[in-house]
């Protein structure tokens, strides 16, 4: 049994396990120095430095701009790609999503917030021509230019809200531009909350027009609902005047359904770098 377990340990592959325990630790939050690594892993410094390159040469992390820290990529998700377990919120939002698009023709999306983004979990498009896209699943959206970024912004704690706009600040996307400019951002985040809903900035894809509203599980924002049109079909006033009621019974249902499931089934959207109390000065 002894030689068995012997055998065993010796046919690992430690370098494997030092990247494994090192993405798993650059997952715990935004961005991570390497101080921050080799505390939470053990590993050398050293080690780090050469396992951080390898995965930078994979495109699986970057440097920040912010100096001496590193953050993981979008392409780390391919990590993943064959994993099919879908939060609770995307089997309970499908349904209801597309008896809306069933009955009022226009197509909704469902996105969860990632890293720095939100991203197109769930969409009804295939139910209904009136869309310029085949599809928007898997989109990356800007948190401060999409309707959908901006009413999870908008309706996230001041907590989230600033360590999203200190993340997205480094982002080299131009369409997060805007989150540079504080006094902007003070004034759009004011605007969605006094509103209701949220809208994309008019310089992005004129051809469409989208309207947000967030879904909400135990009081809290872990989704946004939107709702796209093309833009010449009507103006915005009359898509607020005629559909904002229906998206927000929409988005109700959502979370009502949600307050319905079991418990223990439940698995609620989950951000644990976002939930903890983090120290801003590590990212400024």
């Amino acid at each position: 049994m002894a030689k068995d377990a012997g055998r065993e340990k010796s046919s690992r592959i430690r370098s494997v396990e030092r990247a494994i325990d090192l993405l798993q630790a650059l997952n715990r939050r935004p961005l991570s120095t390497i101080n921050d690594l080799h505390r939470e892993t053990g590993l050398p410094k050293p080690s780090i430095v050469r396992l951080l390159r390898t995965l930078e040469a994979k495109g699986l992390v970057a440097q920040s701009s912010s100096y001496g820290t590193y953050q993981l990529l979008g392409r780390v998700k391919t990590l993943s790609s064959g994993f099919h377990h879908e939060p609770q919120i995307i089997e309970v939002a499908e349904e209801i999503m597309i008896d809306f698009t069933k009955r009022e023709g226009w197509p909704l999306a469902l996105a969860l917030f990632d890293l720095n983004a939100m991203v197109v979990r769930a969409s009804s498009i295939p139910y209904t021509s009136l869309s310029l896209f085949h599809s928007s699943l898997n989109m990356r959206l800007s948190m401060v230019s999409r309707a959908l970024g901006r009413a999870y912004l908008a309706h996230s704690t001041p907590n989230e809200q600033k360590i999203i706009l200190e993340i997205v600040k480094h982002s080299g996307d131009p369409e997060d531009e805007p989150a540079r400019n504080e006094e902007a951002m003070g004034r759009m985040i004011a605007q969605v909350r006094a509103r209701g809903y949220a809208t994309r900035s008019s310089m992005i894809e004129p051809k469409s027009s989208t309207i947000a509203v967030p879904v909400r599980e135990n009081g809290r924002v872990v989704a946004c609902l939107g709702f796209t049109w093309i833009t010449a079909a009507m103006p915005l006033q009359k898509a607020v005047d005629q559909y904002l009621p229906h998206i927000l019974s929409t988005s109700e249902a959502i979370t009502a359904e949600l307050e319905h499931r079991s418990p223990q089934l439940r698995e609620p959207c989950h951000f644990p770098f976002i939930e903890a109390e983090a120290d801003l000065s590590s990212v400024a």
